[in-house]
């Protein structure tokens, strides 16, 4: 009975759902209708979610990028658009907030002597090579933090352009780590914890293939997709099955770690000797030197950041990793290279700074004599005779660090992008035209021998983004501009990097599938940023601003402008309540409170992902059961 109960609901069921298709005139004629209706807005949405993907910006290249080559090399790809979209608000902020205002509202070129070329440098100001080396006419403008006036307010908006400057730099920051952390999160998410291994084989056999394809360059993509897709599940199934010797295999890598400390070390004293160099090359007067000296630790910089990652990769092959682990090996290779290389050159730029501060009380005192001699001592205290006027450009002026410090950095930015775009013209596409046109006359293959095409280097690519970005966190703050540069730089990269994988490279020999999430890249990302943090914090907490520039001058420290916004433009209650609020003893039990509260949520995560995995091998079994029994 409860059997035909079953099914006259299902009938009814069906009756109520096919009602219009079943009866005559208008209940057959509206079902004919809402039928059709629903078919166009099936279609609708599914060239609406075409539309989107097509806007998605270069999603068709990195697309196609994949299919060729794999889902690892697409990840850079991936990555370098997300970098691409977060530069993108940093470069809004300090433009819309910080240059635009100065450049539309502040004094113009020439009133003031920090927005005046010293007459001693105007003969050259213009000269390429100035320009190139970011002095002249381009050190004194919006595009340093020179050039900004300490004026409290600005224009007929009485805009508070040190306050802004201020809250940009430290928003920049802020930002940055919410939205690393809220992707990291999101990826995990995604991550699941499972795996995707069951009857791998067959579900690429029978379900890979999109029946709806009907562009034959779109076929054949995903025909080399589908290609790719199996020597990567090929590449892990030999992988979970390699047997090897443990000894020899221990031996190798032990001796691979020991040839990567050599080289790391070597790398940190020849930074360690150049930066001495240069300050020698300082003291002595550059004008002195050719162009070499002048850029010496940015080239040697550069040139290691190109050569080191080549010799680790050959160090890799020793250890006989599997290709994901290898990856992440020589990740951090670099990664411990390029650290070292960018903390030898903060270290070497602390001691030009305090150099520079040193300078500064010198030129403090010349100033003072330069005044005395100016007025000649002729003019009484209670004179109202008119002040003397000077020109801009003959006004001495103090050294400006924070400017030095900003070129330096946009300088490091500069050369290390030629130096990248060099390296693809050269090692890649010179390379490719030399293999491909020279291989029918030589005495060798040339393609499976020596030189071959290349292949894509995943790990010095993804380090020199993630470095390249901390260099902009760390730098911004002194040059606005640098934002605008990176994303000229990740834009131009987008398209030269795609252009030469698909006309120059070859896919790796070894090809493996990516990690589902990439918070490994993201991990490093975190770290750089933290670290990155430290010298901006360092320096605007601890070091006095210098006296005659930028929109700090005046003040002991940099943070004053908030409690001088705080006192001018806010009740004295909430001044009060700010300061309470920043008390220690309120903000270190916080900290300590959301400590403890990341750690129970992260073992919380972590039970959550053991049990999610555990009903995985429970459902896993009892399917295997239903199997056996039938």
């Amino acid at each position: 009975m409860k059997k035909k109960l079953s099914v006259l609901k299902e009938a009814q069921l069906f009756v109520e759902k096919f009602e219009g298709a079943l009866g005559k005139g208008k209940g057959k004629k509206f079902y004919a209708y809402k039928v059709m209706m629903t078919k166009k807005w099936m279609k609708f949405q599914r060239d609406f979610e075409n539309f989107k993907t097509a806007c998605i910006p270069w999603e068709m290249k990195i697309k196609e990028i994949e299919s060729h080559f794999g889902s690892s090399v697409a990840s850079y790809f991936i990555f370098l658009r997300w970098m691409y979209g977060i530069n993108m608000i940093l470069f809004g902020l300090t433009f819309g907030l910080v240059m635009v205002p100065e450049a539309l509202m502040g004094k113009p070129y020439g009133s003031l002597p920090r927005k005046t070329v010293p007459r001693a440098e105007e003969a050259s100001a213009m000269n390429f090579a100035t320009l190139w080396d970011f002095s002249g006419f381009a050190q004194y403008s919006v595009l340093f933090y020179g050039y900004y006036n300490n004026q409290r307010t600005i224009g007929w908006l009485k805009f508070r352009m040190p306050l802004s400057y201020f809250l940009v730099g430290v928003g920049t920051i802020g930002y940055s780590f919410m939205i690393v952390i809220r992707t990291m999160a999101r990826n995990a998410n995604e991550d699941g914890g499972g795996d995707d291994t069951s009857f791998n084989f067959s579900w690429k056999m029978f379900t890979s293939w999109d029946y709806l394809i009907g562009n034959p360059e779109t076929a054949d993509n995903k025909f080399a997709s589908i290609t790719t897709s199996f020597k990567e599940a090929i590449v892990e199934e030999q992988e979970s099955r390699k047997e090897e010797n443990i000894h020899l295999t221990r031996f190798l890598r032990v001796l691979a770690n020991f040839l990567a400390l050599c080289t790391l070390a070597g790398s940190g004293y020849l930074i360690f000797f150049v930066v001495r160099r240069s300050q020698k090359f300082a003291l002595e007067g550059l004008e002195n030197y050719g162009w070499w000296e002048r850029n010496e630790v940015n080239m040697v910089m550069s040139l290691l950041g190109m050569f080191c990652p080549t010799l680790f990769d050959v160090i890799s092959s020793l250890e006989n990793y599997h290709p994901r682990i290898a990856l992440r090996w020589q990740l951090g290779r670099i990664f411990a290279l390029f650290l070292g290389n960018l903390y030898t050159f903060i270290i070497a730029l602390m001691d030009e700074i305090n150099l520079k501060l040193e300078e500064e009380k010198i030129v403090k005192y010349n100033m003072s004599i330069w005044e005395a001699n100016l007025y000649n001592g002729t003019i009484p205290e209670n004179s109202t005779a008119p002040p003397i006027q000077v020109d801009p450009a003959d006004v001495p002026r103090g050294p400006c660090w924070e400017t030095m410090v900003g070129q330096e950095f946009v300088r490091l930015t500069v050369s290390d992008t030629m130096t990248t775009y060099i390296t693809i013209l050269i090692g890649d596409f010179l390379r490719a035209v030399f293999v491909r046109f020279f291989n029918y006359c030589w005495c060798w293959d040339l393609e499976y021998g020596f030189p071959s095409y290349s292949e894509f280097d995943i790990s010095g690519n993804v380090l020199g983004l993630i470095f390249n970005q901390g260099m902009i966190w760390m730098g911004s703050f002194y040059a606005p501009c640098l934002p605008a540069i990176n994303v000229f730089r990740l834009h131009t990269s987008m398209y030269l990097q795609c252009w030469a994988v698909m006309c120059c490279n070859v896919p790796q020999e070894r090809v493996f599938k990516a990690s589902r999430s990439n918070n490994f890249y993201m991990a490093m990302l975190l770290f750089i940023l933290f670290l990155s943090t430290l010298p901006a914090v360092y320096t605007i907490v601890s070091i006095p601003p210098s006296f005659d520039c930028g929109p700090f001058s005046g003040k002991t420290r940099m943070f004053e402008v908030i409690s001088e916004t705080l006192e001018h433009d806010f009740p004295s209650w909430f001044g009060k309540v700010f300061g309470y609020a920043s008390n220690p003893g309120l903000i270190l039990p916080f900290i300590l409170l959301m400590v403890l509260s990341i750690y129970y949520l992260n073992a919380t995560s972590k039970s959550y992902k053991e049990a999610n995995l555990e009903l995985k091998k429970k459902l896993q079994s009892v399917r295997n059961r239903e199997l056996l029994k039938k």
